[in-house]
């Protein structure tokens, strides 16, 4: 990178914010080292950085916790990252309103353990709380087991401030669950993966913190009998907080059992008696569905469970060849994962499968002996994604070395949408200088 911009990068954020050479080392995406790394301290610093990033027609990539940035199309270009973990602040907390609005920098950790404090919560339990930010949250549109009752980003997002292209402050939406009725424009930012405009503030819908809390682990002989227990439990008066589908290698993985067989990881929370009564009924109901085992997990056992669960793209295996996200109807997921299975065995690899049930959400990670050869890599994700369009649903590469990403779109097809994202695109950010190339259809 030039000096000019450099100093100016500089001059915003002061010298100790702004990485440049071997200090970028933990920013390197899918092998390319950005220019340089600028970290500001507000969001007008985060302004000023995007204004001097367009005048010197400067690619920037946004980054928060760094725990999507696997996701996506490898950079042409790695100019600029815009690191935002210096935005850390619970900004706003109204008890009685149930909302606060935070920087986008605060990790989802640190605003359960504040929010918790004060008998609140935020019920978005995607993997990783520790290091992923609220902003990289909704930039990625993550989510966890508890989408299944309490919704995901778009649920609870109410208001949003970002910064153009252009360095421009916009806020969206606002502070109160009860907004004027219109378009909805805050909710274009998620899931855009920075792409529209850098999320530097938000605010967000809470909750009160249950007074009971249990995991209950299903155990059955077959995936078959665990999808049908799955639908059972869909249809029931139950009312689960998570209801999680997988299969023997995940329940390995997690410390559960397996590698055979295959379980439902039923959630549930609420007051005691509640939740008591939900845990004895869910026994009686699937009894008849083959159940083999029960187990009620609380407190450290539980926690540690679903963390498992959510990091299980990382700890399933020792060394993970590719990690491939389906959506798909809730009635498919336990055909399309024991097909992907037996994809991933044909080729002479291993998969660990585990599908959010009741929103049809999938995540298929691979390993084995092969686990270094980007040829039968790409072969069976290319053979996942025919599998999952077969069932009318669509594949998104979540994480694979750059061998395998050169020979599998990352992306699935999204057909005529396409031309309204590029539209959008165009709108808000003409020269295309926020994370160029990464996103669908090249956007």
């Amino acid at each position: 990178m030039p000096a000019s911009p450099l100093d100016a990068l500089r001059g915003i954020v002061g010298p100790a914010h702004v990485l440049t050479g071997v200090d970028c080392g933990p920013y390197v995406v899918d092998g390319r080292t950005p220019e340089a790394v600028a970290l500001p301290g507000s969001k007008d610093e985060v302004a000023a950085v995007l204004l001097a990033a367009a005048e010197a027609e400067l690619p920037v990539t946004p980054w928060g916790g760094g725990t999507k940035m696997g996701i996506g199309n490898p950079p042409q270009r790695l100019g600029l990252v815009l690191a935002l973990k210096r935005l850390n602040r619970l900004l706003e907390h109204e008890p009685g309103d149930l909302t606060a609005t935070v920087e986008a920098g605060i990790t989802l950790g640190a605003l359960q353990r504040e929010l918790g404090g004060r008998g609140q919560w935020i019920s978005l339990d995607p993997a990783h709380a520790d290091e992923a930010t609220l902003g990289g949250i909704l930039s990625s549109n993550a989510a966890g087991p508890r989408r299944h009752l309490y919704g995901s980003c778009r649920d609870l997002l109410i208001g949003v401030t970002v910064v153009t292209a252009a360095g421009a402050l916009v806020k969206g939406g606002g502070k109160v669950v009860k907004n004027v009725a219109g378009y909805d424009l805050p909710k274009l930012f998620i899931g855009a993966f920075g792409t529209l405009g850098v999320v530097v503030e938000a605010t967000v819908k809470l909750r009160p913190r249950p007074d009971a809390d249990r995991l209950v682990v299903a155990r059955f002989a077959q995936l078959k009998e665990a999808g049908a227990a799955a639908r059972a439990v869909m249809g029931s008066d139950l009312l689960p907080s998570a209801l999680d589908l997988v299969d023997g290698e995940t329940l390995r993985a997690l410390a559960l059992g397996g590698p055979d067989g295959a379980a439902l990881l039923i959630g549930v929370d609420g007051i005691p008696e509640q939740v008591a009564w939900q845990c004895a009924e869910v026994e009686h109901l699937l009894r008849p569905q083959g159940l083999a085992d029960a187990r009620v997990l609380d407190g450290d056992a539980r926690d540690a469970a679903w963390r498992a669960r959510g990091g299980l793209g990382r700890g399933a295996f020792a060394e993970t060849a590719a990690v491939m996200k389906w959506v798909v109807l809730p009635a498919q997921v336990a055909d399309v994962m024991e097909q992907g299975a037996a994809v991933a065995q044909r080729a002479g690899l291993i998969a660990a499968l585990a599908a959010h049930a009741g929103v049809g959400v999938v995540e298929a990670v691979l390993a084995g002996a092969r686990a270094g050869d980007a040829t039968a890599i790409a072969g069976v994700l290319t053979e996942w994604r025919a599998l999952v369009r077969a069932a009318g649903g669509q594949a998104l590469v979540e994480s694979a070395p750059l061998a395998v990403k050169e020979r599998v779109p990352v992306w699935d097809d999204p057909g005529p949408a396409l031309r309204i994202m590029q539209r959008i695109k165009s709108q808000f950010d003409p020269a295309g200088l926020l994370n160029p190339g990464r996103f669908v259809g090249g956007i």
